[in-house]
């Protein structure tokens, strides 16, 4: 198994590149770079032959066609000289173990024919296809999420080594299933942890938050165990610009779409509102 980081001509693309350093040498695997070219860039725009009309001349869908060709071979070439900065970038992070891979298709079904082979991936909270603006997400981001079952590292514009992290539990099985998971991981080890629930005083929670703490620091982490009051991604925020953290872990989804499409899914709100990367466990 080995990261993989998915990279693009996005501004996102050189933060990418530093977090896959960072998490391939902490869990000391091999890192992987893939560059995905969807139909999108290279398919100009369809079938023409209906919007030509009857005096078309012939030679211009002959022109079309190679337009479209020379097209394919640039977005394959520029992808190719991505792949190599990159695979420049994270050597100069220090990853001596890194390989390069350029595939045809959509992202998602990418992730799912690799998923197996996948130890942590790695990608940006937004594609190329769009600008870089705070508290947006890409369109194919909820879908990479769901489709894979393996850790998955949301980079932001900046990346810096994290010397902290917090853990966003509340008590769900995702979340248990989450903090087992970094328990186990070599990827946080040493790094405190500031473990946080949101809930009001009392709540028959807070028992398991304790529990929650207690196994974190049997795995040798020094925890902060933190409850809060108020709405979920304003008392989170808050903390995190309070605190000073520099990494969020989570467990992502846990209720279904159903539910989401009434209450709405905190996971994507938490990554659209975020200022630091966050690592989604599943």
């Amino acid at each position: 198994m080995q990261v993989y980081a998915f990279i693009d001509g996005s501004p996102i693309a050189t933060a990418v590149c530093d977090a896959a350093a960072w998490t391939s040498l902490r869990v000391q695997v091999p890192l992987k770079l893939v560059h995905v070219l969807e139909r999108a860039e290279t398919n100009l725009s369809g079938d023409l032959s209906g919007s030509l009309g009857m005096d078309s001349r012939e030679h211009l869908l002959d022109e079309l066609v190679a337009l479209d060709e020379r097209r394919s071979k640039l977005a394959l070439e520029h992808g190719q000289h991505m792949l190599a900065a990159a695979q420049d970038r994270v050597r100069e992070d220090g990853v001596k173990q890194v390989s390069v891979m350029q595939r045809h298709g959509s992202l998602v079904d990418t992730v799912a024919e690799m998923d197996k082979d996948i130890r942590v991936m790695v990608l940006g909270r937004l594609g190329e296809g769009h600008e870089c603006s705070a508290h947006t997400i890409g369109s194919h981001l909820e879908n990479v999420i769901r489709t894979s079952h393996r850790p998955i590292l949301v980079a932001m514009p900046e990346f810096s080594v994290p010397g902290n992290f917090m853990i966003a539990y509340d008590g769900s099985s995702t979340a248990e299933k989450a903090l087992d998971m970094v328990v186990a991981s070599p990827l946080l080890k040493g790094l405190p942890c500031h473990l946080v629930t949101v809930c009001p005083a009392g709540d028959e929670r807070l028992s398991q938050v304790e529990h929650a703490a207690q196994k974190l620091r049997s795995a040798g982490f020094e925890v902060v165990n933190e409850r809060l009051e108020g709405d979920v991604h304003d008392a989170l925020a808050a903390y995190q610009k309070d605190r000073g953290i520099e990494l969020l872990v989570m467990g992502a989804y846990g209720h279904s779409r159903i539910r989401q499409f009434f209450v709405g899914s905190n996971t994507s709100r938490i990554v659209s509102l975020s200022d630091i990367p966050v690592l989604l466990l599943r």
